[in-house]
Order: structure tokens, then C-alpha cells, then sequence
């Protein structure tokens, strides 16, 4: 049984979420502002935090930015609807996924379950499932990535969109498919969630020796992992 932490100071709100969570099979916390549900999302016993963006004291966002700190809990914000702004923030903050209030408690569950069954299935994946590209090296097994031999701290679904991206080097990756590998549903309209991925990995993996992007962006296609074959293709054209 998944033990989920509930943040959200709409205690109706939050009475309601917990019950129907409950009944679909998870334990549920709650909390009702930023700092009570700082300190028992830090206490490492939970595998998901619903997480609410507008709580009294502590916003969502500074109990996120101190979460990131120090671990990598996947995180489901709840944003303001038609709010890209908060969506954004969310997101560079290292939110796995989002989802705008109000939410569906049926669309709710089904997020937070590909949420925890992409952890779990990687994992199950052997731990000798180690790929190499260039100076990078993700292990799928113990969900570890290196970039010249340093660790780089990545957020479960910058993991997942990475190893979608390294499975894949030098090919093009549609959104679409990086979307159902990586948060486990097809890419929705206007949705920027993968977009901003790419950007935090971007901005924690650097960039290769030469100074050029490691991930390449396709207008209007998606994305591709440079390696060595593909840059001197990119080089040429």
C-alpha cells in the first residue's frame, strides 16, 4: 500500500481527496499549511506528496524548493486552473506532474499511480541496466546518473525523461512518446510539463565538452540525445 501526504489547506477539499484515495487503496496524511507538511514530507516514510501551490505561511513552492534540497519524493502540485505561471514555477522547481484545481479525484489517482508504477518498474529492471553516452552514464537499476564521473541529482520524472531520451541516443524522440514513457499518459494540448523537463535537464546535465546541447530540440518533432555520430551529423548539415 502506497503512503501518500496530502498538502492542501481547503480542508473539505482535503477530507474529500483523502477519502476517495483511501478507497482506491492508498494510506493518506494530511496537512494543512507549508510548514507542518514540510516536516512530516521530510520525514522520508511517504512514496508520493499532493502538493498545493497557495498554503498559508510556507507556500507550495517553498515547500518544494526545500524538499528538492535534499530529496527527490515525487511531487504532484495542484495549480490554479488556466495558471501557466504556477505551472511553470512548479515545474523548474522539480515537480513531477501537475494537475489544476479543481481535480478530477479519478484523474488525481491515475497520475500518482504512474507516478509510483515508472519508479517501480525501472527499478525492477535489473541493476546492471547501466547506458553509457559519451562522458554520461545513467543506471536504471539503482536510478543513478553521472556526468564525468559526478553525480547529478535528478527528480524521478528528469530521470525518466532522461532515460527515455539516453534508451533512444541520437534518434529523434516525439513528445508524445517521452510523455507516455516518462509520466505515464499521452501529451496533452498545450501541456509544457515535458518542455520544462528538458529544461531542468538541460540546465543540471551542462553541456557536452564542446559547448553545444546535449539534448537537441526538433521543431515541431521532439527531442534527441547528441552523441558523438549525431553531432558531427548536426556539425555537417
Amino acid at each position: 500500500m502506497a503512503r501518500l501526504l496530502l498538502i492542501d489547506d481547503d480542508r473539505e477539499l482535503n477530507a474529500m481527496l483523502a477519502e476517495y484515495l483511501t478507497g482506491d487503496g492508498f494510506e493518506v496524511d494530511s496537512a494543512y499549511d507549508g510548514d507542518s507538511g514540510l516536516e512530516k514530507a521530510s520525514s522520508g516514510v511517504y512514496d508520493a506528496l499532493v502538493l498545493d501551490v497557495m498554503l498559508p505561511g510556507r507556500d507550495g513552492f517553498a515547500v518544494l524548493r526545500e524538499l528538492r534540497r535534499n530529496q527527490g519524493l515525487p511531487v504532484l502540485m495542484l495549480t490554479a486552473r488556466g495558471d501557466d505561471v504556477d505551472t511553470v514555477v512548479g515545474l523548474e522547481l522539480g515537480a513531477d506532474d501537475y494537475l489544476p484545481k479543481p481535480c478530477n479525484p479519478r484523474v488525481l489517482v491515475a497520475r500518482l499511480r504512474a507516478l509510483l508504477r515508472r519508479g517501480q518498474a525501472l527499478g525492477e529492471s535489473g541493476s546492471r541496466d547501466v547506458l553509457e553516452v559519451g562522458d554520461l552514464s545513467l543506471d536504471a537499476g539503482r536510478r543513478h546518473v553521472q556526468v564525468a564521473g559526478v553525480p547529478v541529482e535528478l527528480t524521478g520524472t528528469e530521470f525518466d525523461v532522461l532515460h527515455c531520451l539516453i534508451a533512444q541516443a541520437g534518434q529523434l524522440v516525439d513528445k508524445d512518446r517521452i510523455s507516455r514513457e516518462a509520466l505515464g499518459r499521452a501529451l496533452q494540448p498545450f501541456d509544457r510539463s515535458i518542455d520544462m523537463h528538458i529544461s531542468n535537464l538541460r540546465r543540471k546535465l551542462g553541456g557536452l565538452s564542446d559547448g553545444s546541447l546535449r539534448i537537441k530540440t526538433v521543431r515541431g518533432g521532439g527531442y534527441q540525445y547528441i552523441t558523438a555520430a549525431s553531432s558531427a551529423d548536426v556539425s555537417s548539415s
